[in-house]
């Protein structure tokens, strides 16, 4: 018996590791004929250290989600994923992808990149990827080499 994906939840946010999940997120959609649903989560937890809420830093980071995910879907489509969806949200990264995202969309499979942390942050405050890992219901792909190795 063979499984099939049906919902891909790919977790994308400009870095490199995030970019190779994203590239074999579409060759796993494509094979799987499977819906591709892209997201960034812009962490508000990083507006904290900002004293006066600038709304300009909200804006500037909706406008690099919004492009970040319209390059990402045209490319999809362009590779021959026929159905790719994009949402941008607001929150916890760690929270939100296994918890809230995956179930609103019933995700059966959640990639993402390996984390850029060092290990100080890794202890301290731990990796969106580890704790999708640890959290989420469905089944995880953890990227952590780009498509050609």
């Amino acid at each position: 018996m063979t499984l099939v994906y049906n919902q891909i939840l790919v977790a994308v946010d400009g870095s490199k590791e995030s970019e190779w999940a994203f590239k074999k997120a579409v060759a796993i959609a494509d094979r799987n004929e499977a819906t591709l649903n892209l997201i960034n989560i812009i962490d508000t937890r990083s507006y904290a250290s900002v004293e006066a809420y600038d709304r300009s830093i909200a804006e500037r980071a909706q406008k690099f989600s919004e492009e970040l995910l319209n390059k990402y879907k045209e490319e999809a489509l362009q590779s021959g994923v026929t159905n790719v969806n994009i949402l941008v949200e607001y929150g916890s990264p760690k929270t939100m992808i296994s918890k809230d995202i995956a179930k609103k969309l019933n995700a059966d499979l959640i990639i993402c990149g390996a984390t850029g942390l060092n290990a100080v942050e890794r202890f301290l405050i731990g990796s969106v990827s580890e704790n999708i890992v640890r959290s989420a219901k469905c089944d995880v792909l953890v990227i952590r080499t780009p498509e050609e190795h």
